[in-house]
């Protein structure tokens, strides 16, 4: 048996853990994510999935004005991140900022269906069949008038309205689908009492 068998075994544990620079990195990292989330709104922040001390700590940090005491919040905030998974939260984020495959391949899908309301007549037979569609009616009318408006030439006022309706219709990545069909079934139920 070698005499310094042992010490062999240590110098390979520390050459495995990271170096103390990338360890500050990983913590400046953090931090910075968690001053992104200190910029975003009340009513954004409650979307997330984050533990109840960061949120608190998120929303004290809004609070705060004095330059020494919003850069220990920030600290603070990013020794709480230490404890949260980064991914989730930096996916979220890249959602809200718009910059996600998934964001711009859904903006995409609504402009395809768009395009395919103004340009086929059974389009929206097949966006009805695919989607629950809040107001027939008012979406057959934007189509009716941003075909008007594409002929004359007019400022695209209905071709956005579509847009928005379609927007509001078709789920956004990570947001869930709502079944409208079971909101009418459990309203029917009630009214035949």
């Amino acid at each position: 048996m070698r005499p310094f068998a042992h010490e062999d075994r240590d110098d390979e544990e520390l050459d495995n853990r990271p170096s103390r620079s990338q360890l500050k990195r990983d913590v400046e990292a953090l931090q910075a994510l968690g001053e992104e989330l200190i910029t975003l709104s009340v009513d954004a922040l409650k979307k997330f999935d984050l533990p109840e001390t960061l949120k608190i700590a998120l929303l004290d940090a809004k609070k705060i004005t004095a330059n020494g005491a919003i850069r220990r919040q920030r600290q603070y905030i990013g020794k709480l991140m230490r404890n949260v998974d980064p991914a989730p939260i930096q996916a979220q984020l890249s959602v809200i900022r718009g910059d996600s495959d998934l964001q711009i391949a859904w903006l995409h899908r609504i402009e395809r269906w768009r395009d395919r309301l103004l340009a086929e007549d059974d389009a929206l037979a097949d966006l009805m069949d695919e989607y629950t569609v809040p107001d027939v009616q008012a979406l057959r009318q934007a189509i009716r008038n941003a075909r008007k408006e594409l002929a004359e030439s007019k400022p695209p006022k209905f071709y956005r309205v579509i847009f928005k309706t379609l927007k509001q219709m078709i789920p956004a990545p990570g947001q869930l689908a709502t079944d409208v069909s079971e909101d009418d079934e459990s309203e029917d139920e009630g009214q035949d009492d």
